[in-house]
């Protein structure tokens, strides 16, 4: 990573706060760089707190723009960090009302591009639905518009519970009072007293076989993808799981749209694990130069005003995506089935272009449209006799994180959900095969119930038997006619994957996959008939290469330092078997609790805990817990909070759940809120 550190301009900063038409003041910062000149705005308006949650992050890219000549803006969202307000439903109003009030500045020329990460990139999706006039183009990096994404059809279970009490934990944590003033704890407990886990998106019960996406229908406060009427560069990773969202931008709305997607995680590609990282900050700096400096805010990306790809984004092809070509190193798959490594305090290094080195192991590639024309279905069609498909409950433990924190899907081999799954080989014994896009399933089902869950999973087999996951696909069923046949067709997530020659791509089906999806005691597995059922490929042909990118390239680090090390914290991913009671526990650390230290003297330490259980034979015994622990410490005020909250789900002792989701907020060792919600959400009925 190169640290950059000379501009071509100077660079301010300041904290403001902006006033919305209700009166509620929204705390931001904005870098601005040192001109007579009126220049344009770059926002990133999300609920993140700018202060400390993502202050290592803006302070990387926001100050970097500032110095190339943008004004670089960084909002947080109502009732949340510093911000006035209660938070709620209102982003889209808000950001429009931000907007409006940025343009009309006398040091901004009126035309101002959005950006964000995850949710920040989801509400910059929506806000380009609504094509306000100062909005001239959008970055949207990981942004899941369907919260369907990752799961196939369904909401997948495994990432509601850490969600949930992420959202919690967010919104329950209180304004600074370094930056908000004396009135900081009014703030705070009006925020509390507002607080309702029904009113926010991720809240709520357990997903299962009645969150099942109906086609046709957009999701309620999702924009429709072909109302995008800005410029969108829409940036994916192949291990995240919403990276779907840039291949439907694409085919919803061409023209309009540039994708990218590349070998990283739920991250800014210029932090990208497992890499390579790309020079990110250059690309789009391109794209803003390109629309928020003479280019037309509504004629759509084709119209830039140059043509030369180096200098012009909108010139590229629309898809630019990374290829895995599947070269071993001494003999290894590109991603091998490896146990979960150890945290550590310091990300790996990747290496960087331009000219990819050998051990990237992978190419980018440049497609002329979306669908592309280089892709091709390749079929294999299931064979053998009828099979009875019944998997225990635990089949599903080997899938790893909803969202990878930064390696390969962060799934172990394969081989022991495989065992549990009817499992259909197919041999690769020429020209490697290399896929891009979405794999398709058909299979012919019977069942005898009204109900029932089909995971579907793509495999690499290496010649020694290793099973390493590609990708997957969930598919709940209701509303079946018991005893009845019938054929599904399901997409698995998009990937980019090389099946090398000696390999075999191995289909892999089971009734259950926990805890990715709940089970569900009203199922009772399913009949898969091979006889047309089939597997289809997206074969991509294309020989030509894309164009590498610059190295990463960053403003100085903020100088936040964690004095402890993660030697100390748990493991990441802990899988205890109680073999009397047949019971399975998976305990996870998605933040291991580790104190960091902040230059304007906050001390915060954040950690989240998750716990799932299951019996073999008893979909009732399927428990889940989240926990989020944050401690926000500044000495010298002094300022001591923590805010402690947590979301299970247990079975109802029926076939329905209770959702219970807890906040306690201490401030030292005062409690001074403690909520619990509860909610009994009963089975489906067909």
């Amino acid at each position: 990573m190169r640290h950059r550190l000379h501009f071509p301009y100077g660079i301010s900063r300041a904290d403001i706060r902006i006033p919305l038409r209700d009166s509620t003041m929204l705390y931001a910062r904005v870098w601005r760089p040192h001109t007579e000149d009126t220049v344009p705005a770059l926002l990133e308006y999300a609920s993140d707190r700018l202060t400390d949650s993502t202050a290592s992050r803006d302070w990387q890219r926001h100050p970097w723009y500032a110095g190339h000549g943008y004004a670089s803006v960084r909002v947080d969202a109502r009732g949340h960090g510093n911000s006035e307000g209660l938070p709620g439903g209102q982003e889209s109003d808000d950001a429009l009302e931000v907007l409006d009030w940025l343009a009309a500045r006398a040091w901004c020329t009126g035309r101002i591009g959005m950006f964000g990460l995850g949710p920040g990139g989801g509400l910059a999706l929506r806000v380009a639905a609504l094509a306000p006039e100062p909005l001239r183009a959008v970055v949207a990096v990981c942004a899941g518009n369907d919260p369907y994404d990752g799961g196939g059809g369904s909401l997948p279970a495994e990432s509601v519970r850490t969600a949930s009490a992420a959202l919690l934990s967010a919104v329950c944590r209180p304004p600074d009072p370094l930056y908000a003033g004396a009135g900081w704890r009014e703030l705070w407990l009006k925020r509390l007293a507002a607080v309702d886990p029904g009113r926010h998106p991720g809240w709520g019960p357990e997903p299962g076989l009645a969150d099942v996406r109906t086609p046709g229908l957009a999701d309620v406060g999702e924009p429709d993808l072909a109302d995008v009427r800005v410029p969108v560069l829409a940036v994916g990773g192949w291990y995240d799981p919403y990276r779907d969202t840039v291949l439907r931008l694409l085919e919803r709305a061409p023209g309009r749209v540039r994708g990218l997607i590349g070998p990283w995680s739920h991250q800014y590609p210029d932090h990208g694990r497992p890499g390579p990282p790309i020079g990110f900050l250059q690309e789009t700096l391109r794209w803003w130069d390109c629309h928020l400096n003479g280019a037309s805010p509504s004629t759509g990306p084709s119209t830039g005003p140059a043509t030369d790809p180096a200098t012009d984004p909108t010139a590229v092809a629309p898809l630019r995506a990374w290829l895995p070509d599947g070269v071993a190193v001494r003999g290894e798959p590109r991603v091998p089935p490896v146990p979960h490594p150890p945290h550590s305090s310091t990300a790996p290094t990747a290496p960087t272009a331009p000219g990819v080195p050998e051990s990237a192991n992978g190419r980018w590639t440049a497609e002329p449209a979306w669908p592309s024309p280089h892709i091709t279905p390749l079929s294999y069609e299931l064979t053998g006799a009828p099979l009875i498909v019944d998997s225990p409950q635990q089949t599903g433990l080997e899938a790893g994180p909803f969202r990878s924190p930064g390696h390969p899907g962060c799934s172990t081999d394969q081989r022991a959900d495989d065992a549990y799954a009817a499992c259909f080989e197919f041999p690769v014994p020429g020209e490697p095969i290399e896929i891009l896009g979405n794999p398709r399933v058909t299979l012919r089902l019977r069942l005898d119930v009204p109900r029932g869950q089909v995971a579907a999973r793509l495999c690499d087999i290496a010649p020694d038997g290793a099973s390493a996951l590609v990708t997957r696909g969930l598919f709940p069923v209701s509303g079946w006619t018991p005893g009845a046949t019938a054929e599904v067709t399901f997409d698995l997530m998009a990937i980019a994957h090389t099946f090398r020659r000696g390999h075999r791509v191995r289909l892999a089906v089971s009734s259950a996959y926990w805890p990715w999806l709940r089970p569900d005691a009203g199922s009772a597995g399913f009949s898969l008939l091979p006889e047309g059922s089939r597997l289809e490929l997206p074969v991509h042909r294309g020989t030509g290469r894309g164009p590498d990118f610059e190295p990463p390239e960053q403003y100085e680090p903020l100088g936040v330092s964690a004095p402890a090390t993660f030697d100390e914290q748990p493991p990441e991913r802990l899988l205890v078997r109680d073999i009397a009671e047949d019971e399975w526990r998976l305990e996870t650390t998605p933040h291991p609790g580790v104190t960091q230290l902040h230059p304007d003297g906050l001390e915060i330490t954040e950690e989240a805990r998750e716990i799932f259980t299951v019996r073999a034979g008893d979909p009732r015994s399927a428990w889940s817990r989240a926990t989020w622990t944050v401690r926000l410490h500044r000495p010298e005020l002094p300022w001591d909070v923590t805010v402690e909250t947590r979301s299970s789900v247990v079975s109802d002792g029926e076939d329905g759940t209770v959702t219970q989701d807890e906040v306690v907020c201490r401030e030292g060792t005062e409690i001074v809120f403690h909520r619990t919600w509860e909610k009994r959400t009963p089975a489906p009925t067909g």
